[in-house]
């Protein structure tokens, strides 16, 4: 099969497409005829080896090379063939997931429990949008922030692919939603159900007076100490990202809030979906959103396989409006 290899951190251009043999699933995996897959900051981080910290961290990216061969974490595909224990799936299924890796390449195995069936409504593109974007949001409204009908929601960084969900999400949740992003993406953040959209070119939202019970900071333009002051007195910041670094960023950002969680009122928190122990459940929660016509991915720009390098070079810039999708 073809793949998408990285053998060495770098560039996109490291990324070299090459036979390599097709996986065979073990016996609680699912081996996936990948239709679509989609490129993410997550993807370039991988594919850099930044930030460097991130390679000293227990389960890292992998010292002096990369741990994972082949990028991709999000899948939408057909099963082509399944493991002896595998009972939720058969051959032939429309599925959806989000596994740590393999992504870019024509079949992936995936561990059954990180797959779900695909949402009937979406095309396999459609699909490959959703799974780690959608998922980050969802996890960090719902059960980080514990997001309430009524509720105030702020989403710095809205545009992008999890902030378009994050939008979505919390409007779906009962919220009113202020989205903050750029002068060329307001019109698209107010169409997907934003209350209020904040042109950050124009208004610092830190020092607007308002104050919210969320604020979940995709983006990570401003200092935590900053984004906090438009918080509620018990409100919850969840830490997503912050700007890109050689060294420690956007890893920085994310520690940051954690330590000033003991000594404020606010409960500052972060969000790993990658690493949650119940990916199906997330996705079929996801299903259920979309299904009810609450959630729809946005796609700013698609490319084909041979494409993949350009869709992350692309993606790298960091002003792709929506998801970046591949069709394989």
């Amino acid at each position: 099969m073809k793949a998408f290899v990285l053998r060495s951190y770098g560039a996109p251009d490291m990324l070299e497409l090459t036979d390599v043999d097709r996986p065979a699933p073990a016996d609680h995996e699912v081996l996936v005829r990948v239709r679509a897959t989609s490129v993410q900051p997550f993807d370039w981080h991988l594919m850099r080896g930044e930030p460097r910290v991130a390679r000293l961290m227990p389960g890292g990216l992998g010292l002096r090379r990369p741990k994972v061969a082949i990028l991709g974490a999000d899948v939408a595909g057909e099963v082509e063939a399944v493991g002896r224990a595998v009972t939720a799936f058969r051959p032939g299924d429309e599925v959806y997931g989000m596994p740590k890796g393999g992504g870019f390449a024509e079949y992936v195995c995936v561990p059954e429990g990180e797959l779900a069936p695909k949402p009937p409504s979406l095309s396999f593109e459609q699909a490959a949008a959703v799974p780690l974007a959608a998922g980050t949001a969802l996890l960090g409204l719902r059960d980080q922030a514990d997001v309430r009908p009524g509720q105030q929601v702020l989403v710095n960084g809205a545009s992008g692919g999890v902030g378009t969900f994050a939008v979505q999400i919390a409007r779906a949740l009962g919220a009113r939603v202020t989205a903050v992003c750029g002068p060329r993406n307001v019109d698209l953040v107010r169409s997907i159900g934003a209350d209020e959209v904040v042109d950050y070119s124009v208004q610092d939202f830190t020092r607007a007076g308002r104050h919210y019970d969320v604020l979940l900071d995709v983006a990570g333009g401003r200092p935590v100490s900053a984004g906090r002051r438009v918080l509620a007195r018990r409100g919850t910041y969840v830490a997503v990202g912050g700007p890109a670094g050689r060294w420690l960023q956007p890893a920085g950002h994310v520690f940051a809030a954690l330590a000033m969680s003991p000594f404020v009122s606010q409960k500052m928190t972060s969000v790993d979906v990658i690493n949650s122990p119940d990916t199906r459940r997330t996705l079929l929660a996801l299903t259920e959103f979309i299904e009810a016509g609450q959630v729809t991915p946005v796609i700013g720009r698609s490319y084909c396989f041979a494409e993949i390098p350009a869709a992350i070079a692309y993606q790298e810039q960091g002003h792709a409006p929506g998801k970046v999708v591949i069709t394989v």
